[in-house]
């Protein structure tokens, strides 16, 4: 009797073992935007670039660095969209180029360095200036005012799958991009890495679409977001993308490696 207990003991806690894994494997969640109305959010943007061009048989490596605060708050929501109030707090940008380094930042703006000058003009007619947008519950934007482009939040708001996910389900967004001007679409697909009470886990990969610029790439990245509010709270991209430039009447061959990260936390 004493060799049999010892027998049933490990097979009752194998089964309760194959059991336990068959819940955890067909556990499925919808995901879908529901913040809470009335909470605010800080997002931290730390992106990366390395550009490589061929000049007239010389090649000229260019590194970029930018550092963006944002803040955004939750003004209205129900179960078909959400209203929040967006503005860029602050933003710091380095770029080094043949020996030469050119910097800004947005709260010290008498420093900047003048061949940056023009450039950083753009940016600061969005720093510190809100804007309204709208987001449906499937994470697609609604309403945005022009002036809005910086303010939005492509970094936080992804768009969501129709039907519930588990680990392993994978949907498939596009989004609109931009590198040097030049503007293109990525077609990502987005697969569950793990699912657990504060957080749902997706890896991604995309591709840039054929277009008539000539810019080729891809991406590849994780992220987690929030199942209660459907707001991404960290993200990490890498991205290699390869287009020509017109420069000076040159047609100029370029390939940009970038890395960026975003972290989302509440006030």
């Amino acid at each position: 009797m004493k060799n049999t207990k010892k027998l049933l003991t490990p097979m009752f806690l194998v089964l309760i073992g194959l059991a336990t894994l068959s819940f955890m494997a067909k556990e499925t969640i919808s995901l879908r935007l529901h913040p809470e109305q009335g909470k605010s959010y800080t997002v931290n943007s730390k992106a990366t670039s390395m550009s490589l061009m061929e000049v007239q048989g010389q090649t000229i490596n260019m590194t970029q660095t930018m550092e963006t605060n944002q803040s955004f708050s939750v003004k209205e929501t129900n179960d078909t969209q959400s209203v929040f109030e967006s503005q860029i707090e602050s933003l710091k940008m380095s770029i080094s180029q043949m020996g030469m380094k050119f910097e800004y930042d947005s709260e010290h703006p008498e420093k900047t360095s003048p061949m940056i000058a023009d450039q950083t003009k753009e940016l600061e007619k969005s720093i510190k200036k809100p804007s309204n947008l709208t987001y449906d519950a499937m994470g697609n934007i609604v309403s945005e005012k022009e002036e809005a482009s910086m303010n939005t939040l492509g970094n936080v708001i992804i768009k969501m799958p129709e039907e519930p996910v588990s680990v392993g389900s994978t949907w498939t967004t596009s989004s609109t991009q931009g590198v040097s001007d030049s503007e293109f679409t990525v077609e990502f697909t987005y697969t569950v890495t793990s699912i657990s009470k504060k957080s749902i886990d997706v890896s991604f990969k995309g591709n840039i679409l054929k277009n008539n610029d000539n810019i080729t790439g891809n991406y590849n990245g994780t992220a987690s977001i929030n199942p209660a509010t459907g707001l991404v709270t960290k993200s990490n991209t890498k991205s290699n993308v390869s287009m020509t430039i017109s420069q000076q009447g040159l047609s100029i061959p370029m390939t940009i490696n970038g890395n960026s990260t975003v972290t989302v936390t509440e006030k």
